[in-house]
């Protein structure tokens, strides 16, 4: 079972360090992407310790994959996994994602991904970010393709000191979710 974990940048991506943890002990390759802005949140060197893979964050990157797959790195990568969980999963990089942006090495790869592929979205931001109706739209419209499913965030004391939802959901619930996903 391989796992493509997209990490952006949010003070819950430390979570996502448990995340792979978790997905590693129940059997899974992990693979993580960066974010620029994940990467001042938790360093790669983080995930390549627990996942015993290279980061990927800049989409410019080349070289080839231990199957010997494309110089082009973001292809090889999205043809690798068997499924794909972004989280956290920001505001801003669910609005990209939303109107179709691969502008940075994460939204190059999620786009290049397999249809029969799921990809899970699980995000954390803001209660105000989460309720903001440009928010709640795409991620509907997301919903609507058929292409991802949602990692509903929980309601709790946030990073902002408010209290309420937009915490990204426990890391063995969203592996639970990423377990149930699996195609077969």
């Amino acid at each position: 079972m391989r796992l493509l974990l997209g990490v952006t940048g949010g003070i819950a991506a430390y979570k996502a360090a448990d995340l792979t943890s978790l997905a590693i002990k129940a059997g899974f390759e992990v693979r993580v992407i960066m974010t620029d802005s994940a990467r001042a949140f938790v360093g790669p060197l983080t995930f390549e310790a627990l996942s015993g893979n290279p980061v990927f964050s800049q989409v410019l990157e080349t070289g080839g994959d231990s199957e010997g797959a494309s110089a082009i790195r973001h292809i090889s990568w999205a043809r690798w996994p068997d499924v794909v969980c972004l989280a956290p999963l920001t505001q801003s990089t669910l609005a990209r994602l939303a109107v179709g942006l691969a502008d940075d090495a994460l939204l190059t790869v999620v786009h290049a991904v397999r249809p029969e592929v799921p990809i899970l979205l699980a995000p954390a931001m803001n209660t105000q970010m989460w309720d903001h109706p440009t928010t709640q739209r795409n991620l509907r419209w997301l919903q609507e393709t058929g292409r991802y499913q949602i990692v509903e965030p929980v309601s709790k004391r946030l990073a902002c000191g408010e209290v309420g939802v937009g915490g990204l959901a426990d890391p063995q619930e969203i592996l639970s979710q990423i377990q149930r996903a699996l195609p077969g």
